[in-house]
C-alpha cells in the first residue's frame, strides 16, 4: 500500500486526486488531506477515506472540523496552521503527495515535501514560479521524485524520451509546444473585455476548474506561469517554450524534435488523466476518464496568441527573461489583482495594468534564498494593493 498526501484536497484536483485514489484502494491509502477552510468537504473526504491526519490552515475551520469528526472518526487526528501543512507534506506514513494548493501558500508546504524526499505530484505551479531554482536544488539534494499534474506538462513529460538526460538538445528536443484553450474571452471584441464580470471569468468553455485558476486562463497568466514552469521543469529557457491556441483542449501538449517530429498527447479534458498517470507512473492506472473519440473531435484548430488580448503572457514572459526574483513578484501581484477583480473592485483589464506597475515599482534581486524571495513576494503584494487602490473602478 502506498501512502498519498494530499494538500488543497478541497480544491478542484484534490478531488480529482481522491477519485482516482478512490478507484484503487487496493494499492492507495490516504494518509493526510489538507485544506484551507472548507469544512464540509473535507468532513466527507475524511468520512469516504478515513486518514491519520486532516489539517485546516484556518484554525477556526479547524476546530469546526475536530467537532464534526467526533460522531465519525474520533482516530483521526485534527491540527491546523501553515506548520501543520507543512507537516502533513512531510508525514513518514506518506510516499506520495499531491501539491496541489493554489497560489503562494503552497510554496512552503510543497518545499517541506521535497526535503523529506517525497514523489511530488507538482498541481502546485507557484512553488517553481516563485522560486524555481531553490526548489529544483532542493529536490536533487533530497533525492525526492518530481512528476508534473498540470496537464500540460504531464503532456510534455509523456513525450519526451524515456531516457532524460543532458537536458533537451541532448535529446534531441528543439522546442516546446505549451497549448492554451485561450479561455472563456478568447473570442470577444477587445472593447468588451473591460465589462467581463467574475462570473464571465470563471465560466472555462472546457475545463472545471476554481475561481483563481479560471480567471488566470481567462488572462492566459495561468499560461504565463506554465511557461515559468516548464522552463524549471525541463531546464530550458523561455524562447524554447511557444504557446499554442488550441481551443479544443484535446492536445495537452506537444514536443517538436530537431529531426522535424512533432509529438502531441491526446486525451479528454479531465485532470484525472495526468493524476493517474504521476500516480502510478511509470505504470498505467484506470482513471475514469471518458476515452477521446477522435470521429467526434474531428477537426483541431491552432492559433498563436494575440499578445494584445492577453497581456499577461507577455508580462509572464519578461519577468523569466528578467530572472531573480522577478517571477515572484508578478505571482504575487497578480494574486492581488486576480481576488481584487473577483471581489469586483477592479476591471478584467485592470488585472494586468497591476502586474505591470507592480514588475515596473518592485526591482528584481537574485533568488539566492527563500527569505528574500518572501520579503519581494510581501512587498510586490503591498505595492499591488496601493495601485488596486489607485485605480479602482
Amino acid at each position: 500500500m502506498i501512502g498519498v498526501t494530499v494538500l488543497g484536497a478541497t480544491g478542484s484536483i484534490g478531488v480529482s486526486t481522491l477519485d482516482v485514489l478512490g478507484r484503487h484502494r487496493d494499492r492507495y491509502r490516504v494518509v493526510a488531506l489538507a485544506a484551507h477552510s472548507d469544512v464540509e468537504r473535507l468532513t466527507e473526504q475524511c468520512r469516504a477515506f478515513h486518514p491519520e491526519l486532516a489539517v485546516m490552515a484556518d484554525a477556526d475551520a479547524a476546530q469546526r472540523l475536530r467537532e464534526r469528526l467526533r460522531g465519525i472518526d474520533t482516530a483521526i487526528e485534527v491540527s491546523a496552521g501553515a506548520e501543520a501543512v507543512a507537516h502533513a507534506a512531510a508525514h513518514p506514513a506518506a510516499q506520495t503527495v499531491m501539491a496541489a494548493i493554489v497560489g503562494a501558500a503552497g510554496l512552503l508546504p510543497t518545499l517541506a515535501a521535497a526535503r523529506a524526499g517525497k514523489r511530488i505530484l507538482l498541481a502546485n505551479k507557484e512553488a517553481l514560479v516563485m522560486a524555481g531554482r531553490l526548489f529544483m536544488d532542493e529536490v536533487r539534494a533530497h533525492g525526492a521524485q518530481l512528476l508534473p499534474v498540470d496537464s500540460e506538462h504531464n503532456a510534455i513529460f509523456q513525450c519526451l524520451p524515456s531516457v532524460r538526460s543532458g537536458g533537451l538538445a541532448a535529446m534531441g528536443v528543439s522546442k516546446i509546444l505549451l497549448t492554451a484553450s485561450g479561455g472563456p474571452f478568447r473570442d470577444t471584441p477587445l472593447t468588451e473585455l473591460p465589462a467581463m464580470t467574475p462570473a464571465q471569468a470563471c465560466a472555462h468553455p472546457n475545463w472545471v476548474m476554481g475561481r483563481k485558476i479560471s480567471v488566470d486562463s481567462a488572462t492566459m497568466m495561468n499560461k504565463g506561469l506554465e511557461v515559468i514552469e516548464a522552463c524549471w521543469l525541463f531546464d530550458t529557457a523561455a524562447e524554447q517554450v511557444q504557446v499554442v491556441l488550441h481551443a479544443e483542449s484535446i492536445v495537452h501538449s506537444m514536443v517538436e524534435y530537431i529531426d522535424g517530429s512533432i509529438l502531441a498527447q491526446l486525451g479528454s479534458p479531465d485532470m484525472r488523466t495526468p493524476i493517474a498517470h504521476a500516480l502510478a507512473w511509470p505504470e498505467r492506472l484506470e482513471s475514469g476518464v471518458r476515452r477521446l473519440n477522435l470521429f467526434d473531435v474531428a477537426t483541431l484548430h491552432f492559433a498563436a496568441p494575440d499578445l494584445a488580448r492577453f497581456p499577461c503572457l507577455a508580462l509572464a514572459y519578461q519577468a523569466m527573461e528578467r530572472g531573480g526574483t522577478a517571477t515572484a513578484v508578478l505571482n504575487a501581484a497578480n494574486e492581488v489583482a486576480v481576488q481584487a477583480f473577483l471581489e469586483e473592485r477592479i476591471a478584467f483589464t485592470a488585472i494586468a495594468a497591476v502586474v505591470e506597475a507592480t514588475l515596473s515599482d518592485v526591482p528584481a534581486r537574485a533568488a539566492v534564498s527563500l527569505e528574500k524571495i518572501l520579503e519581494d513576494d510581501a512587498h510586490a503584494r503591498a505595492v499591488a494593493r496601493d495601485t488596486v487602490a489607485r485605480i479602482g473602478r
